[in-house]
């Protein structure tokens, strides 16, 4: 069992130019395993986000003029405190967002990369040498665009909050965090402890927390300042919709990762053991609250009986309770709206005819892992996003009908293909709607320098190493005339 982690005793306040800002009043912060509370967290609003908006303004100038290796030099050492600090983070992590051991130990192990990752693009080219038709020395060159709103989620707060900000801050860009209302701590607060003790100067990071009910108003400050150049988005597809509408109205740059209804597409060559690992993994890594999951999974109907009868073998081996128990691999729902959509989408597809093959059963924010056949496209759960441990297995008869199953569905984020035969596999890829695309693996991956994102509905933009850098900076052309351009006679 692991101890109980960080009490509200130990939450600081707001993070707001260099200095930890109480809040006129608090929110609950709770543990989706027993429903108590965790922590009081600052219930901020559109006065602090004003405030934390001013302080990244004010301390652009020098973070985006100061030497590119002392900023590298910072986000170094908070990969160093980070690794130092990672049984913190996983501590939190387990009771705050209710993930698996295992998940918060994987998490924890990946944002140091990510920090490393975004140091190092601190090294590379920031422009490039263009030929001019009259001699000139033209350049085009990246620079830093200067206050950028990240807005982070609850289901990977270390992953997709450090990926949010790491690479605009490198780029000499200042933050305003604000994290997930489920996931303040972990997703917003630590990193703000983190930040401080490297050395970031006052104001260059800020975070900024506040319940639910006022997520609106500190979100909108966030996106229509007009101090903020930009905008990072990590969520749900509608309120991504909503803020990428916002930020287009006001002629703002916004990066978008949003939903997925990702496919495993499993062909008759596969590797058995393989692929039911990789479906596995795919549905059920964290209560398949994640944009990558595998929500539908394709299988050649030659060996489909074979699939279906060994998938339902590896998941049921899978346990479900609070993840204080480590041996409890799924967890809980992040709150009653998930554990309700999942709910529904389940008792929809069993009205409609689908069979449970296994799981189906829910109870407080707890969901079995849960395998859906005979599944038709007039389900929610074929249509819509799960967000949950629930997967769809369907079978086909050739490679069109797959890429067709495959693409039917508003969003395009990730995919996988379990395949002897890589040929084949890539010849599949470009007809796939999807962003991303991994052969012999889950579509649930991520490396801190890949361009990572989707199209159609799955988002805007490119998170990730180098993507990362040319999103959140502007292109500057600048030229240094030496042949004396002639000018018409007139003028």
């Amino acid at each position: 069992m692991l101890d109980r982690p960080t009490t509200a005793a130990e939450i600081k306040g707001m993070y707001i130019g260099g200095h930890w800002v109480p809040g006129s009043s608090m929110f609950a912060d709770i543990n989706p395993s027993n429903g108590h509370v965790w922590a009081h967290v600052p219930d901020g609003g559109r006065q602090e986000a004003r405030a934390a908006i001013d302080a990244a303004q004010s301390a652009f100038p020098a973070w985006s003029q100061m030497l590119f290796q002392e900023r590298a030099a910072i986000l170094l050492k908070a990969a160093d405190i980070w690794e130092r600090r990672k049984m913190d983070f996983v501590t939190a992590v387990v009771a705050e967002g209710g993930g698996w051991f295992g998940k918060g130990m994987f998490e924890a192990g990946y944002v140091p990369e990510v920090f490393r990752a975004a140091a190092a693009m601190c090294y590379n080219s920031i422009g490039e040498v263009l030929p001019s038709t009259h001699g000139k020395v033209s350049m085009a060159q990246r620079v830093p665009m200067g206050v950028i709103s990240v807005i982070s989620p609850w289901n990977m707060p270390g992953i997709l909050t450090s990926r949010g900000f790491a690479f605009p801050l490198a780029a000499g860009n200042t933050i305003v965090l604000k994290p997930s209302e489920d996931t303040p701590y972990t997703g917003g607060l630590f990193f703000a402890e983190i930040m401080e003790e490297a050395g970031i100067p006052k104001g260059v990071f800020n975070v900024v927390t506040c319940s639910r009910e006022r997520v609106g108003e500190m979100g909108d400050e966030l996106v229509e300042n007009p101090l903020v150049k930009g905008v990072s988005f990590t969520g749900s597809t509608p309120v991504g919709r909503q803020i990428a509408a916002k930020a287009g109205a006001h002629l703002k740059k916004a990066c978008v990762e949003l939903g997925g209804k990702d496919s495993l597409i499993v062909l008759e060559d596969a590797d058995m053991d393989r692929a039911t690992s990789a479906a596995s993994f795919g549905a059920f890594m964290h209560q398949g609250q994640i944009c990558m999951s595998v929500e539908k999974v394709l299988v050649h109907e030659s060996i489909y009986p074979d699939f279906l009868r060994e998938f339902v073998a590896r998941a049921q081996k899978l346990k479900t309770g609070d993840t204080a128990d480590n041996a409890n691999v799924i967890g809980p729902l992040i709150n009653d709206r998930q554990v309700e959509r999942v709910k529904f989408q389940i008792e929809d597809a069993l009205a409609k005819g689908a069979k449970a093959v296994l799981g189906g059963r829910v109870w407080d924010r707890f969901v079995e892992p849960t395998i859906l056949t005979n599944v038709t496209p007039d389900m929610a759960v074929w249509r819509d996003e799960t967000f949950g441990p629930v997967a769809v297995v369907v079978p086909f008869k050739t490679d069109a009908e797959a890429i067709a199953l495959n693409n039917d569905t508003e969003y395009g984020l990730s995919s996988g293909i379990i395949t002897a035969d890589e040929n084949r596999a890539l010849e599949m890829i470009p007809s796939l709607q999807t962003g991303m695309c991994h052969v012999n693996c889950s579509s649930v991956n991520d490396e801190p320098h890949v361009p990572f994102g989707g199209s159609k509905a799955s988002g805007v933009g490119r998170h990730g190493g180098k993507w990362s850098m040319e999103t959140f900076t502007e292109t500057r052309w600048i030229t240094l005339d030496r042949g004396h351009r002639p000018f018409p006679p007139v003028f």
